[in-house]
């Protein structure tokens, strides 16, 4: 695989940037689980995630490939989840599921289906399967999804995770109901030519077509409960989560896995760190200190994590510092087991955090802040962080960039 030129100059929408796209965030993943059932209750019932479609792989597959898949598979669900307008954030499947897709086809620790990250526009999806493929990136596919109706590139890491880029994820609105199955004929295999239709124009097709416009998925919901006061709306748990990631990883190949995230897709280096001797790189794609985390596989005996998903830790952020608290509070009651041993230097830029593993042992960071950094691209010093004490404070002091990410949009619930 070839790394980047660094004297190359994009134009993207108006700005020359060293690669012809820029990822603005983390946008979803998925897990692959041995626990299927208990990881949806844990996603959706206990921390919130609301399910937005659920497909059967087997009654989506050619005739020809369906004798081979049910060898394999032995569930064939694929729960689409989300925790905002987002049709999806969260993907869950069944690990044989993964194994038939190739998920694990490189590594049997990788547990992912999936790492994306969102770009700002169609053109920059169709720019980066051109740029990625001119340097030897193995490319997966390149089109549009349904379910999500997003547009997209897919390709492996240096580790054989499947990386995508994507642009355009369908919003559900208040009514909770995803796109229609039958406008999922606006899918596409292949790169798309530009410029597409709008989903304005989409929609007005589909009306014209006959298609009724309000039969998507909607969740059911009706066995939860809303007893909890979270700023003021009931919800049926005490907090929600307002954003998602960082996504850290554990590799064996540090120099490769940087070269890849820093020189082929942009990332940035906002810090380094050590524990027992070894390396923990901090990559961030905006202004939050980090999106993403590489840490030396080395660690993950070394620090008693599951050593069957090559996944650290999956980020999540709820909507303040008294949520994390009573988030806290409500897991533990409802039996799960906090991790109090994760060391800090795992997740610089945030200070106060609750670890818990789901059903099939992913570690799970609660946090309500993450540090952000301004113009001139540099971390806070450590000696400027918050210190963490125990037991935590009923309430904080602020620091000058509390409450300064972006705020969640739209209802908590």
């Amino acid at each position: 695989m070839a790394t980047a030129v660094h004297n190359e100059q994009f134009d993207v929408g108006g700005v020359l940037l060293p690669h012809p796209f820029k990822i603005r965030r983390f946008g979803h993943f998925g897990f692959n689980l041995d626990r299927l059932d208990e990881g949806i209750t844990f996603y959706v019932d206990k921390l919130g995630f609301r399910v937005t479609d659920e497909v059967d792989m087997f009654k989506e597959m050619p005739p020809q490939a369906l004798p081979a898949a049910q060898q394999v598979v032995t569930d064939p669900r694929l729960i689409f989840t989300s925790n905002s307008a987002d049709h999806h954030a969260l993907l869950l499947a069944h690990r044989t599921f993964g194994t038939f897709f190739g998920n694990d086809l490189h590594a049997d620790d990788n547990t992912l289906s999936q790492i994306t990250w969102q770009v700002g526009s169609l053109q920059e999806v169709v720019d980066a399967e051109a740029y990625l493929r001119a340097r030897g990136v193995r490319i997966g596919r390149v089109g549009r999804d349904m379910p999500g109706g997003n547009w997209h590139v897919y390709f492996l890491d240096p580790d054989g995770n499947t990386v995508e880029l994507y642009y355009g994820m369908e919003q559900i609105g208040w009514s909770r109901k995803s796109r229609p199955a039958a406008m999922h004929y606006r899918g596409f295999n292949t790169v798309p030519s530009l410029p597409q239709m709008s989903e304005a124009a989409e929609l007005q097709e589909a009306l014209n077509r006959g298609i009724d416009t309000d039969s998507g998925w909607s969740p059911s919901e009706a066995h939860l409960k809303e007893t909890y006061d979270v700023g003021g709306v009931l919800l049926p748990r005490p907090f929600k989560i307002t954003r998602l990631g960082p996504i850290s990883m554990f590799t064996e190949r540090m120099e490769e896995m940087l070269a890849f995230y820093t020189e082929l897709l942009g990332f940035q280096i906002a810090e380094e760190a050590q524990h027992l001797g070894k390396r923990i790189v901090h990559l961030r794609s905006a202004s939050e200190h980090h999106t993403f985390v590489l840490a030396d596989k080395a660690l993950r005996g070394r620090l008693g994590l599951s050593e069957h998903t090559s996944c650290l830790s999956i980020g999540m952020e709820v909507g303040s510092y008294s949520q994390l608290r009573a988030a806290v509070r409500y897991l533990v009651q409802e039996g799960y087991t906090l991790v109090d041993d994760v060391p800090a230097e795992l997740y610089l830029g945030i200070d106060y955090a609750a670890h818990l593993r789901d059903p099939d042992g992913h570690l799970v960071c609660l946090y309500s802040y993450m540090e952000q950094i301004g113009w001139d691209g540099r971390p806070r010093p450590q000696s400027e962080r918050r210190a963490v004490t125990n037991p935590w404070p009923d309430t904080l002091l602020p620091l000058s960039d509390s409450y300064a990410d972006q705020t969640f949009m739209g209802p908590l619930g």
